[in-house]
C-alpha cells in the first residue's frame, strides 16, 4: 500500500495543530525559508517558541560561537547552533504549560547561488527534538547541495525539505527508511542532493548510521557516502579539499580482503611521482555497490544493504576513509572527487578492468572512439593518474600488465599516449607472489 505524502502546507499545518510539538527555528543564509512555511500554513503559535536569522558574523560569532576556521557554512556552526537553541529552551520554558511538550530546536546554514553564479550552492540542515516530553534529546543532521539554477527555487527547495524533516522526525521517526524516504517529499527530481545524514538518540536504538547513508544511495539521493576511519559519515570536501587521495578499489561481494600488498606499492610510487607532502596524503577503499567495475549495470534493487554496510565498517576497521559508491566506471568516480577540489588523486585498479574499456566489443553503438574519448576526458582533466595491478592470464599463465594487455586497433594510440603521459602506469617493484588472478 503507498503512503499518503502531504503537501508541505498540510505538513505544516498538522505539526502546527499537534500540541505536543514546540520549539525555535535558527536559519542562515537562504531567508528564514522553513519557519515561513509553518507561518503560512496557520496557527504557528501552537509551534513557533522563536524565530532568528543571525546573518551578520559578528551576531552569529556573539551568539553561537566563533568560528576559528572561518567556515559559516559547515557541520561544527550547524551543531554549535543546535546545542545553543535547544538549551535555550529548557532553560526558559518551564513549568506546567510546557510540561506535556517537546521540544524542537531546527537549525540551517546554508549558502545560495550568489550574484555572479561563482559559488557552489549546498548547506547543513538539521534538528534536535524530544520524542517524548522531558525526554533525552535526538538528533537528526544532514548535508545538502542545491542544484538548482534559480535562487528562488533553491530557497523554495529549502523551505520544503526543512518541513519534511520536522514532520519526518516526529512521525516517522520509529521507521528510519521511510523518514529519510520522505525527506524527498514534494521535491522535484533533480533539486537537491543529500549526501550526508547522521541520527543518534533515544529514538534511533539500533539506527547504523553506515545503512542509513547507503539507503540513500539507492534511493539516488547521492551516488556516494563517505566514512571515516570511525566509521563515522563525513562530506566529502570536508575530508579531501586539497588532499592527495589515493584510492582502491574494491567490490562489496569479494570474498577476501582487498590486495593491500600490491595497494601500498601503489601508493609508495604515488607519493614519489606527485612528491606528496607528509600529512597531505588521503588514503581511501572504495566499495561497490554492484559486484561489476566496468559494465553498464545499475546497482540492483535487491542488494543487500547490510552486506554492504558490513564490508564498509569492514574497511574502516582497516584505518582508512572509505567511499561507498556505484560508480561502475573510473571515469565516474574521477568526476565525484573533482567536486571536491583535491590537489591530486591516484587510483588503483586491476587492469583487466582498463582492459575492458580499451576493447571496442565491449561497448554498444558505432560511436566507440567518442565514448573512449568521452570516458579519457572525464576520468584524466584533473591531475589523475591511474596505477594498474599486474594480473595472472589462468588461461595462458602469463602475467598482464600495460606492456602486454591487448587493445583494439583504434584505442591503441590513446592508450600509448596515456601510457607514455604516465596518467596510467604499472605498479612496479611486486613480487611473484602478489599477483593474483582476475
Amino acid at each position: 500500500m503507498e503512503r499518503e505524502i502531504l503537501d508541505t502546507k498540510r505538513k505544516a499545518l498538522k505539526i502546527n495543530l499537534d500540541p505536543r510539538i514546540y520549539g525555535t527555528f535558527a536559519e542562515i543564509g537562504a531567508g528564514q525559508e522553513v519557519s515561513r512555511n509553518f507561518f503560512n500554513a496557520g496557527a504557528a503559535s501552537g509551534t513557533v517558541a522563536k524565530t532568528m536569522s543571525a546573518y551578520d558574523m559578528t551576531f552569529s560569532d556573539a551568539i553561537y560561537g566563533a568560528e576559528t576556521n572561518g567556515r559559516y557554512v559547515s557541520q561544527n556552526r550547524l551543531l554549535q547552533m543546535l546545542d545553543h537553541e535547544f538549551g535555550l529552551l529548557n532553560e526558559r520554558l518551564s513549568g506546567e504549560k510546557y510540561e506535556k511538550r517537546t521540544f524542537f530546536a531546527f537549525a540551517d546554514t546554508v549558502t545560495t547561488l550568489n550574484y555572479k553564479r561563482t559559488n557552489e550552492p549546498h548547506g547543513w540542515v538539521g534538528l534536535r527534538f524530544q520524542s517524548e516530553p522531558a525526554g533525552f534529546p535526538n538528533e537528526i543532521f544532514f548535508h545538502v547541495r542545491l542544484l538548482d539554477t534559480d535562487v528562488n527555487m533553491q530557497q523554495r527547495v529549502l523551505g520544503i525539505i526543512g518541513v519534511n524533516l520536522l514532520y519526518a522526525a516526529f512521525y516517522h521517526y520509529q521507521d528510519p527508511k521511510l523518514m529519510v524516504e520522505s525527506l524527498a517529499d514534494n521535491l522535484t527530481i533533480g533539486s537537491v542532493e543529500i549526501d550526508l545524514i547522521s541520527v543518534k538518540g533515544p529514538a534511533f536504538p539500533e539506527v547504523d548510521n553506515i545503512l542509513l547513508n547507503l539507503y540513500m544511495i539507492m534511493k539516488d539521493f547521492s551516488a556516494a557516502a563517505i566514512f571515516d576511519s570511525d566509521a563515522h559519515p563525513r562530506q566529502a570536501k570536508d575530508l579531501l579539499y586539497k588532499k592527495d587521495i589515493m584510492i582502491l578499489r574494491t567490490k562489496y561481494g569479494q570474498k577476501s580482503l582487498p590486495n593491500f600488498s600490491l595497494f601500498n606499492k601503489a601508493t609508495d610510487q604515488f607519493k614519489r611521482t606527485n612528491k606528496v607532502e607528509d600529512g597531505n596524503l588521503a588514503v581511501m577503499i572504495e566499495v561497490l555497490l554492484t559486484n561489476v567495475l566496468t559494465g553498464e549495470q545499475e546497482t540492483p534493487d535487491d542488494i543487500d544493504l547490510e552486506t554492504v554496510a558490513k564490508r564498509a565498517q569492514e574497511m574502516c576497521d582497516t584505518g582508512n576513509i572509505v567511499i561507498v559508491s556505484n560508480f561502475t566506471r573510473h571515469n565516474r568516480l574521477a568526476k565525484y572527487l573533482a567536486r571536491c577540489k583535491p590537489k591530486s588523486v591516484g587510483l588503483a585498479t586491476n587492469i583487466n578492468n582498463l582492459k575492458f574499456v580499451f576493447n571496442s566489443s565491449n561497448f554498444k553503438g558505432e560511436n566507440y572512439s567518442g565514448q573512449l574519448l568521452s570516458y579519457v576526458n572525464d576520468m584524466f582533466n584533473t591531475n589523475v593518474r591511474l596505477f594498474a595491478y599486474p594480473f595472472l592470464d589462468k588461461k595462458t599463465n602469463e602475467v598482464i600488465n600495460t606492456s602486454n594487455m591487448p587493445v583494439t586497433p583504434e584505442a591503441k594510440p590513446l592508450f600509448d599516449f596515456l601510457l607514455i603521459n604516465g596518467y596510467i602506469t604499472d605498479i612496479e617493484d611486486y613480487a611473484d607472489s602478489e599477483v593474483k588472478t582476475v
